[in-house]
């Protein structure tokens, strides 16, 4: 039998990046692109690479296009990791798995270093295969956390539970990450939302100006874990936005997040360092009337808009600076 899994991109709606900070954040699925995991039985266990796996180039010139494309790593070491963190898990649960080998491959359209989680997508649609294969049940709720095991635990990648859940639940999820939660349990208090309580969303994005997530994190992780007043205050209020527009979203008031989702940038921007490139990109859909914050840490950027007029404005500013624009059709 060959199974077939899959995960879609995420984009972080507002809170982010307090996720990775006891924070509370609500983001979607963005359906528009996905990774996709093919897994069978087999004699031996066999990971088949990715053409995001190359090793083999015709110049030099061909292997610089692909580490700007694609990074220093493909997902194969994602897979390895992803094989390695179940079983230690089963073995955690005394879960006694079959002797049954078998064969894995992916494909992901994903954009890759655009903040739209495409390595966590690989992880959590192989996660469901190997879940369907060995026929192992693992808690909805603690799957997220299973998932960020694999780059944290393994990989030694800073992340954080986001992406996970916003891939497991997929739609629309408000998360709440506070600290005794995750201390008790290593996962967050999940609530799906209905998709119609959303206003109209857009994504956009340029992979040519694609930039490694832990890159952003890992400076004001420093200071945050220092005790830096204004980085903890920052968070903190990071965190209530997506309070508060949870509450506007369930209070039928979806005009009510704009203001919210240019705040959380405003106040990112005081704490992170941002790329120039990504700032004006900001700047852009604001100038036509839109709403603009990071959907992630990696370029991409999602916010609000009021008319099919301001759509096509956003269209053509964005795509005038290499950008692909997206409707979000969040379901």
């Amino acid at each position: 039998m060959i199974i077939r899994t899959r995960a879609f991109a995420r984009a972080g709606l507002i809170g982010n990046p307090s996720d990775a900070f006891y924070g509370k954040t609500i983001a979607v699925a963005v359906r528009d692109f996905r990774a996709e995991v093919v897994l069978y039985e087999s004699p031996t266990v066999q990971i088949v690479p990715n053409e995001r796996d190359m090793s083999e180039f015709g110049s030099v010139e061909a292997l610089i296009k692909d580490v700007r494309l694609h990074g220093y790593y493909g997902g194969v070491r994602l897979l390895k990791a992803t094989i390695k963190r179940f079983v230690d898990y089963c073995q955690e649960h005394d879960i006694r798995l079959p002797d049954r080998s078998f064969t894995i491959r992916y494909h992901t359209d994903i954009p890759r270093l655009v903040g739209l989680g495409g390595s966590s997508a690989i992880i959590v649609a192989a996660l469901r295969a190997l879940m369907q294969f060995y026929q192992v049940h693992v808690d909805k709720q603690q799957q997220p956390s299973l998932a960020l095991s694999v780059e944290t635990d393994e990989l030694s990648i800073p992340a954080g539970l986001q992406d996970r859940v916003a891939q497991v639940y997929e739609g629309v999820t408000y998360m709440d990450f506070r600290r005794d939660l995750m201390e008790a349990s290593r996962y967050g208090q999940y609530e799906p939302l209905d998709p119609e309580l959303l206003p109209p969303l857009y994504i956009a994005f340029a992979a040519d100006q694609a930039e490694p997530t832990e890159k952003a994190h890992s400076a004001v992780r420093v200071l945050y874990d220092r005790g830096e007043k204004k980085v903890i205050d920052t968070m903190n209020e990071i965190a209530s936005l997506a309070a508060r527009a949870r509450e506007h979203l369930l209070a039928r008031r979806p005009d009510a997040l704009g203001p919210l989702i240019n705040r959380n940038f405003d106040l990112r921007a005081a704490i992170f360092p941002i790329n120039p490139d990504h700032l004006a990109m900001v700047h852009a859909a604001r100038s036509v009337g839109a709403t603009a914050k990071f959907a992630g840490s990696g370029g991409t950027i999602i916010g609000t808009y009021d008319s099919p007029q301001a759509l096509a404005a956003l269209h053509g500013k964005l795509e005038r600076m290499g950008c692909k624009v997206i409707e979000l059709r969040v379901r």
